[in-house]
């Protein structure tokens, strides 16, 4: 059918074509079942009890992390629960040699791809250690910087291209980043440059306390991407069923040399964006917590699991006692490692160390022997 024509000075039509509908891929509905048997993701039964396996466990290490960080034993944490599906099984999509620019808020996908635990628990903490990565960890340090992994993972991914690699660069960002300019910068030159990536959008609702729809006129976030004339999905960010599918599709089409996919997955935090002072209460109502909790990915996939005798109350709680003495061991290393000097950050400043820093060098050594 012919694409009705309009006055290309009709600016009202202008706006409807815009905010057209974006469809959102679902698979797994909130009830835990199928609704869409055509995007079924090709998953044994034992890659889908490790795919729970790891959002139990990522649910476990956001409720332990922020124990810890209250009893003053972590630093930064950035709290995780409710976006497990977003997260997993996007990252379960991934290959090992694949390369992860994570946010602060991607520290489960960084450990699954393989930082050990103890090593997040220190950059937690700020220690240096917590940045020391092995050459066989394909990933960057978690960015502070608002989007700035968009930039990193564009150059990242062109150089994956560049080298021949059937390798993607991924990188996440919340809905506050897709705000940023770096955002914009990096969607643009990957596309430019058809470069092997995948950009994903965390949409939790929430730019630490803005509202999505404060920060854009955009009716969907991952419509962005159009404008970067790369393929965009939006898919139900709680279904770890469609956000693998959606995720293992984007990076065929990557690694294809066809150019990078812009996702956005729909989300929730259930806590507050950070724990150092954010208090959700203050702009979320209980009626929108309560909403968002109906559609938990863990409860959905676990009905899922259970009615193809997958996964059982036992099976959980195994996992769940194990996953707390993985994290007690990992805080008790973590507690071991020599706490970080002044001396060290000066020597840590610079790679060839001028003159005026190893004079302060010198001095803070001399403080800190005695």
């Amino acid at each position: 059918m012919a694409k009705k024509k309009i006055n290309p000075l009709d600016f009202d039509a202008l706006l409807q074509d815009i905010n057209a509908d974006f469809p959102t891929i679902q698979v797994l509905d909130e009830k835990g079942k199928v609704v869409n048997e055509d995007l079924m993701p090709d998953l044994s039964d034992e890659e889908l009890v490790q795919l729970m396996t790891d959002m139990v466990w990522s649910r476990v290490l956001d409720q332990r992390s922020t124990a810890l960080n209250r009893q003053g034993r972590l630093g930064f944490f950035a709290p995780t629960a409710g976006q497990e599906a977003s997260q997993l099984a996007s990252q379960f999509a991934m290959d090992k040699e694949d390369v992860l620019l994570p946010g602060y808020r991607d520290v489960p996908q960084l450990i699954k791809h393989g930082l050990p635990l103890t090593q997040a628990f220190l950059w937690s903490r700020g220690h240096a250690a917590g940045n020391e990565y092995p050459e066989t960890l394909k990933a960057l340090p978690p960015q502070i910087i608002i989007g700035a992994q968009y930039v990193q993972a564009a150059g990242v991914a062109l150089g994956l291209k560049k080298r021949g690699k059937a390798n993607v660069a991924y990188t996440y960002t919340g809905d506050g980043g897709s705000s940023q300019g770096d955002f914009y910068e990096g969607i643009n030159f990957a596309g430019a440059y058809k470069a092997n990536a995948v950009f994903f959008i965390q949409n939790n609702g929430y730019a630490i306390s803005t509202p999505r729809e404060l920060q854009t006129a955009a009716k969907t976030l991952a419509q962005k991407g159009i404008a970067a004339g790369i393929p965009s999905i939006q898919v139900d960010g709680m279904d770890p069923l469609a956000v693998y599918k959606v995720t293992q599709a984007a990076r065929e089409w990557a690694v294809a040399g066809n150019g990078p996919v812009l996702i956005e997955t729909l989300t929730f935090r259930y806590g507050p964006h950070t724990l150092s002072g954010d208090d959700p209460t203050r702009y979320r109502t209980k009626d929108v917590e309560d909403e968002w909790h109906a559609k938990d990915p863990l409860t959905r996939f676990r009905i899922y699991l259970t009615e193809k005798g997958l996964w059982s109350e036992e099976k959980e709680e195994a996992i769940i006692e194990a996953t707390k003495e993985e994290i007690k061991e990992a805080i008790k290393a973590a507690d071991a490692v020599p706490k970080q000097k002044v001396s060290d950050f000066l020597k840590n400043m610079f790679e060839a160390t001028p003159k005026t820093i190893q004079e302060q060098i010198d001095i803070y050594e001399a403080k800190e022997s005695k």
